[in-house]
This record gives structure tokens, sequence and C-alpha cells, in this order.
């Protein structure tokens, strides 16, 4: 198995076996699914080993191995009654601790302040017991590899929608858990229409409030901007290609919403490769049918083999036999073949390629069917009156954060991050991530050196703008930040239809975006028949994986700036502010004409200490704000300012002024209330 670096780190963190390498593991997973069929075995290990598929991580981690479980997420059910809520927990913990993710719809608990019989108390409502449950997930590590994940999901007639759609503005808060409102046609009817909507008691049906639907959708868009939660799950949808209608709605997912599921149900996901499907310039469709083919075999078999962490999940998993074949490298694809992500032709081409393997899977589930028998609930499913199959669903798309690292291509169906990026993983180490086709285009064109590369990073990963990169370059290599909004909904709507569950899916924004922008997304997402939709907007929480924020490894040999003079109450001072490539203040330098004395030593420290928190990445309008307003008794009246600190903030807010910066001042007649 050919790796990088950071493919190596990740699969150290969260995959191998100790002191196992990545051709062992392959072994060991190629020899566990095959279950003693050698022809089986030999291609399994081709197909992980070559990176032309690989299964959901908690397969990799745990096939051969006494932990066994090999599902990559699950639904478990909640019901209004502590008995269930508890249970639900100790499900939940079982579950992760084997390196599976967990979804929930609280929908169905009283809400906050209704009456309890048993007690003659109140409830204390969903989002309460939503912090037991990310209480108790911060505790378990997921087979000793990785964090537990889980999804919340609360319905949007539920009288608690507000306080869950609030629940995580202190980012702080409810780490282990993403939230989805689940939504309804009818209520977005309602927002589009401005009507009142009515929320209701989920223990009797009472009407508890009549609103407009737009108060709490303005507060689902505003939370979402601010940061990237809640999601959106479209649950009329969802349910429209419920293949198993009669064993019940689908109300609930996988934490990155790519797997619909019924309570109880778990189901096995796998990613096909595709920027390993390009030969000479053109898709490899052969090759693509046979890796579809050995990707339904090997994930049906992971059905039977698993070991189940509980009775519920394995009777209803085995009568419906949920799989989802996916994709990555879909961005890697386009590249080869010189297609931008943002075109009609990129869209043609994703929606060709996804229905082709989705043709070929359901093909290959109906072989199994004739050699192994359908899934039980056939007779009864959407599907009784046609070939019989042997899995209920057999595509889903899923994010792929791990495989794709572990593949070195780009993550699922997303555009690349950035072409030049910063990852994080689960220890805090950091590596810079180059994109391979990026890179072998620089070279073939004459233009890779360190200076172009840094540049490139300057630039937050992306070339537009770079006029050294030839156009035909610059229109291909575009980074997810260079795509307008329309296109990732338009290419997630364009694959979805060939997809039999969902899609897991991030529309990465800049910071700049607005509260209109996301709107907007969320809007499409639903008109054009999506699962549903969440964003993030660059910057939105304090912590985030991947980062594109410029950070100079060393200073370079030149730099650009200006001198601020100002006139003090014991001279004149100069101030120079240079800024690096990507036009951000990088360091700072002061000369003051009374030159030497305790003036000249505070002045000199002032300015290394200044210059080494900008280099370290503190935001620069933080520095304005703790310098300005400082007062020495000698400088009042004098060239409007305060002291020497209040003129190095004074410059340093003017300099970022200059190069259009935002800096957020709360402004009255006096002026700003926080920096003076």
């Amino acid at each position: 198995m050919l790796v990088t670096e950071n493919s190596m780190a990740i699969l150290r963190e969260r995959i191998l076996q100790p002191d196992e390498m990545p051709e062992e593991m392959a072994a060991r997973v190629a020899k566990y699914v095959s279950n003693g069929d050698a022809d089986l075995e030999t291609k399994f290990f081709d197909l992980i080993n070559g990176l032309w598929f690989l299964p959901n991580s908690p397969c990799l981690m745990n096939a051969g191995t006494e932990i066994g479980q090999l599902c990559a997420c699950f639904v478990i059910p909640i019901e209004d009654t502590m008995e269930s809520i508890f249970g639900a927990l100790r499900d939940m913990a079982l579950i992760q601790k084997t390196g599976g993710g967990t979804g929930f719809n609280f929908s169905r608990l009283r809400h906050a302040g209704d009456k309890v019989n048993s007690t003659n108390g109140v409830a204390s409502g969903p989002v309460s017991f939503l912090k037991i449950f990310n209480a108790a997930t911060e505790e378990i590590k997921q087979g000793g590899k990785r964090r537990g994940a889980s999804l919340a999901v609360l319905n949007v007639d539920h009288p608690d929608i507000l306080d869950f759609i609030h629940c995580k503005r202190d980012t702080d808060q409810l780490k282990n858990f993403n939230i989805s409102v689940g939504v309804t046609d009818e209520f977005m009817a309602a927002v589009l229409g401005g009507d009142n909507f009515t929320l209701r008691n989920p223990r009797n049906g009472e009407v508890m409030t009549i609103l407009p639907a737009k108060i709490i959708w303005d507060e689902i868009i505003q939370n979402a901007w601010e940061t990237g939660e809640p999601g959106i799950l479209f649950l009329d949808t969802i349910n429209k290609f419920n293949p198993t209608p009669h064993e019940g709605r689908i109300e609930a997912c996988n934490p990155c919403s790519e797997a619909t599921l019924l309570p109880w149900e778990s189901c096995v996901l796998g990613s096909i490769n595709l920027s390993k499907m390009v030969k000479n310039g053109k898709i490899d469709y052969d090759r693509l049918a046979e890796v579809v083919f050995l990707s339904v075999i090997f994930l049906d078999n992971i059905i039977d083999l698993n070991k189940y962490p509980l009775p519920e999940i394995e009777n209803v998993t085995k009568r419906n036999r949920k799989i989802g074949v996916g994709i990555m490298g879909l961005a890697d694809m386009f590249f080869q073949l010189g297609i931008p992500y943002d075109s009609q032709e990129a869209l043609a081409t994703a929606a060709k390629v996804m229905s082709f393997i989705n043709t070929k899977a359901i093909e290959a589930s109906q072989f199994l069917a004739q050699e192994r028998g359908p899934f039980p609930n056939f007779p009864n499913s959407i599907y009784r009156d046609g070939k019989p199959r042997r899995n209920a669903v057999v595509t889903s798309i899923a994010p792929t954060g791990t495989l794709a690292a572990i593949a070195n291509t780009t993550f699922s169906t997303e555009p690349e991050y950035a072409l030049i990026y910063t990852k994080t993983i689960l220890n805090g180490k950091q590596f810079t991530v180059i994109n391979p086709f990026f890179e072998a285009a620089l070279k073939k064109h004459g233009l890779y050196n360190d200076y172009l590369i840094e540049k490139i990073k300057a630039n937050r990963g992306s070339i537009q703008g770079i006029n050294e990169i030839p156009e035909e370059i610059r229109k291909v290599f575009k980074v997810a930040y260079d795509i307008a909004p329309n296109w990732h909904i338009d290419m997630q709507a364009a694959l979805q239809k060939h997809v039999e569950q969902s899609i897991s899916k991030t529309i990465n924004l800049p910071e700049n975006s607005t509260v209109n922008d996301i709107a907007s997304i969320y809007f499409s997402a639903w008109k054009s028949g999506c699962k549903g939709v969440t964003v993030y907007r660059d910057g939105s929480r304090p912590q985030q994986v991947l980062s594109a924020k410029y950070v100079p490894a060393k200073r370079p040999q030149v730099l650009e700036g200006r001198t601020y003079k100002y006139t003090t109450g014991c001279g004149s001072l100069y101030i120079t502010v240079n800024r690096d490539l990507a036009g951000s203040p990088h360091e700072l330098f002061t000369a003051h004409s009374k030159n030497g004395g305790c003036v000249s030593a505070l002045l000199n420290t002032l300015s290394r200490v200044t210059s080494i928190a900008l280099r370290a990445g503190v935001d620069a309008s933080s520095i304005v704000k703790t310098m300005k307003g400082q007062d020495c008794g000698y400088c009042r009246e004098v060239d409007e300012i305060s002291s020497c600190a209040d003129a190095v903030g004074k410059a340093l807010q003017e300099d970022m002024l200059k190069h259009g910066a935002n800096i957020a001042c709360k402004v009255n007649d006096k002026g700003c209330v926080e920096c003076g």
C-alpha cells in the first residue's frame, strides 16, 4: 500500500493494530471479510491495498480482531420514558466503544416544563438529556482509536425547537454531537408563504404554540451562519424513498447524515476511489464496474460476519441488509479530466458516474439475491414487484474524512478544500497537504518552486488571482471557496438522483458569506431534492480540522510595509507595519527620536512581543483593542494619541483598514467603546 506521511500518521492513529503495517492491515481485513473464499481474499486484498476501495473505518480497525464490530453507523430509538432514555444511553456506549457512530431523534421526549404524572414534577426537555448523552460520549473512546460521534435530531414542530437550535451556540458545548432539525414540506411551505406554524406537545399532540414559521427559520439560518449548525434533514423527501415503509418512518440518520436509517438499523459503508478510475484521460468504466461488483459483495459479507453490539440491531439490520457504496476523489477525477468543478460538464460527468455505480451496485445485489436470497423484508418493500435484490439500499456517499486521507485523495464529493492546506489529526499533529495532481501540473509546466508554493499558501490554498499560473490551470484547479454556493447544491442534487440513501456534503463557505447566502443554500437544497444539507463558514468555530489560514514557515527576505509617524509627549515616534504574502500584519518596528533609555527599551520590547504575537497567529484586531486607549499621562492632546502603546494600536488599525480588514468595533458618539 503506497501511503504518504500524512496517511501513515492517520493509519497509526486510528486504524492499525500495534506494530501492524498497512499491507498487513489490508491482508487482515481481506482474510476476515472473504470468510474462507481464497479467490475473494485475493481480490479484496487488491482492492484495499491498491486503494481502489476502502470500507468504513470500523471495518479497517476491527476486522479479524476480538472486537469484530464492522458497521459504520446505527440509529437508536428514544421513547419518552426514563427506561428508554437511559437504555439508549447504555446502547450508545456499547456501540461507540467499538468504533460506530450513533444517531438519535429526541422528538418523542416531552418538552421542558411539561408535567410528569408519575412524580408530580416537570420534564427537563430534550436538550437537558442531550447534554447527558454528550457527557457520556466524552468518556468513551471508540475502540481505543477515536472519540465517539453522534447526531441529534429534533423535529421542527417540537415545543423546544428554539432551545435546540441554540444549544450549540457556545461552541465549547456538546462537542460530540452534530445537530440537525428535521423539517417537513409543510414547514418549508409555511416559511415561503409567510404563514404561521404550530408546535405540538409530543406526548399528546396538544397545540402548544403558534408562531410565524419564519421565526424558526431565521434562527436556524443565523445559528448555521454563526457555528455551522444546525443542519437540516428534509424528512418528507427522505421518506419518499424509504424502501421499507411498512417498517416505519425514517426520522434519524448517522452522524454525518449519509445513512438514513430506521430505529435499531445499522449500515455498512465503503467508498470507491474515483481518482484511480481515470486512464489515458478518460474514465475507465470497465475497471469501475469490477470494483463496484466486488464492493457490494464485500459489504454484504460484513452484514453476516459482523459482531453486533445488540440483538435488536442484528435483527433489523439483517432484515433489510442496507449497504452503502459511495465515492471519494471526485474532485481529483475532475482535475485529471481537465473539468472545472463549477461547470455543467462536471455536473453531467458526476451524474453519469454515480448513475453507473448505482446501476452496477443494484445488478450486483440482484446477482447476490440469486446466490444467497433477497433481503427478508423484500416481499413488503417498494421493490416487491421487481427483480429480487439482496439489499434494501446499495449506495450512500460518506464524508470519507479518514478514508480519503489514507488514499491521499479529495474528500467524498467535495471540491478540493485547498490545493495546499494544514490538517490536524487526533493527537494534535499537523501536516501540510499538497494536492498531488496540482503538484504534478505545476511541475509539468515548469512552475513548481518554493516561492510559488508559499504564495499559494498565503492565498489560502487557492491559485485564483495568481497570474504567473496559466489560465487553463486556474480554470480547472479551483478550491471550495472559489466555487459559488449554487454549484455545491447543484452537484449534491445531481448525485442524489443516483444515490439510494443520502449524501454527506458540507458546503464550505468563505468567512465573508452572509446569512442570506445560507438561507438561499438551504432553500435550494430542499427544492432540488436533496435529503439534507449542512454548511460551514470558515472561521465560524474557534477550532477546525482543516485550515488554509496562512502561517509563514519563515520570514521571507523581502516584506512590504508602511511607516506611520506620530508626535508623542516626548518626541517623534515612527511605527512600521510589515505584511506577509497574504497581506496580513506580520511584524512591527518602532523608532523614537529619543533614542535610548527606558523609552527605547520599552518600545523595542513592545515591538518584538507584538511581532511574536502576529507571527503566532494572534488576531491583529485583538492587539489593536489591547493597545488602544493606554494612557501614559504625557501624550494627551498631542497628535490625538494617549501613549506610545496607543499609537502602536492606531497604526496597526489604520494599516489593517487600508488593506480591507474588517475590524469589529462597537462605535458610539464618542468612538469605539472597546478600543477607544
